[in-house]
């Protein structure tokens, strides 16, 4: 089983930044993908980025130019740096492991861009 704990959220105004952590805990592959999806009211979850075991990532088209993902792999930890932020972006973001054929997913944690 795998164990994810997120934290970084909260209330932030356009324009700002948010970084958002994930740490992994429990049977942990060393070939895995970690990211982050998000979901906001009313709309389905969708991928923001991935990050692959050999540093690949992958963004969804409004991130790009905007955010960051990076991981620790000593530390288990997935990363997501987010600058420019738009109210558009508030969601409740989710940090996803998937390894070997299976996904685990956190608790999630609120973001909310707002003047």
């Amino acid at each position: 089983q795998v164990q994810l704990v997120e934290s970084g959220g909260g209330l932030v105004q356009p324009g700002g930044s948010l970084r958002l952590s994930c740490a992994a805990s429990g049977s942990i592959f060393s070939m895995n993908r970690m990211g982050w999806y998000r979901q906001a009211p009313g709309k389905e979850r969708e991928l923001v980025a991935v990050i692959f075991s050999d540093g690949t990532t992958r963004y969804t088209d409004s991130m790009k130019g905007r955010s960051t993902i990076s991981r620790d792999n000593a530390k288990n930890t997935v990363y997501l740096q987010m600058n420019s932020l738009k109210p558009e972006d508030t969601a409740v973001y989710y940090c996803n492991v998937a390894q070997r054929g299976d996904q685990y997913w956190g608790q999630g944690t609120q973001v909310t861009v707002s003047s």
